[in-house]
């Protein structure tokens, strides 16, 4: 099977809805998807992409579609648990830095449930490094690894290496997955992924 991979910033609800959906995906199909980190600020900038509520912030019957598309995407997947946090947009450095400070220590699906949880179904202001270690605290994980962590330079570089690759590799925005070399964009292309990976599975 092609390599599978699924590129995540916190800061973004369509990288949380896919991150809550995927898990059926991987059950279904009997693979796995590799986890990988990128700071989606620094893909705006490195490619001139804006976030959707930016860019078409002068369209309103656009942004009324995408709140009812996002609205019909959760009842569809049943995820009640959904919160549009009010503190959006946030700035997501710190936790994005913590995700590789995570990957480092081997415990990425800890740290991403305990922050897209935080982020996008209890509300919290996951910009906030106060909060931050509290949430940390509370899922049972190191706060004080985290901590010291997110100031380290080789996770500073990390991330910043993982940004590069995105954009190397033609990743524009969130969330992004690939089948080997076939790059798919957003909650949207989940499907046409799928059938990608049983067409290659046959």
């Amino acid at each position: 099977m092609s390599k599978l991979e699924f590129w995540f910033d916190f800061g973004s609800p369509n990288a949380y809805f896919a991150y809550k959906v995927l898990p059926e995906v991987e059950e279904r199909l009997d693979v796995k998807f590799e986890r990988k980190p990128a700071l989606l600020g620094g893909l705006f900038k490195a490619t001139g992409n804006q976030a959707p509520w930016m860019a078409f912030a002068g369209i309103p019957a656009k942004m009324d579609y995408m709140r009812k598309e996002i609205m019909q995407f959760v009842r569809h997947h049943g995820l009640s648990d959904f919160k549009m946090n009010p503190h959006f947009p946030i700035n997501t450095l710190m936790v994005m830095r913590g995700a590789v400070a995570a990957l480092e220590k081997g415990e990425l699906p800890a740290f991403m449930d305990c922050i897209m949880t935080a982020q996008w179904e209890q509300e919290k202001d996951t910009g906030n490094p106060e909060v931050v270690m509290e949430v940390i605290t509370a899922a049972g994980l190191d706060a004080g690894y985290y901590q010291e962590k997110v100031q380290d330079s080789d996770v500073k570089a990390g991330l910043a290496a993982l940004t590069q690759e995105a954009v190397d590799r033609g990743i524009f925005g969130m969330p992004t997955f690939f089948v080997g070399d076939e790059m798919f964009f957003g909650k949207d292309s989940m499907a046409a992924m799928e059938r990608e990976i049983s067409l290659r599975a046959q």
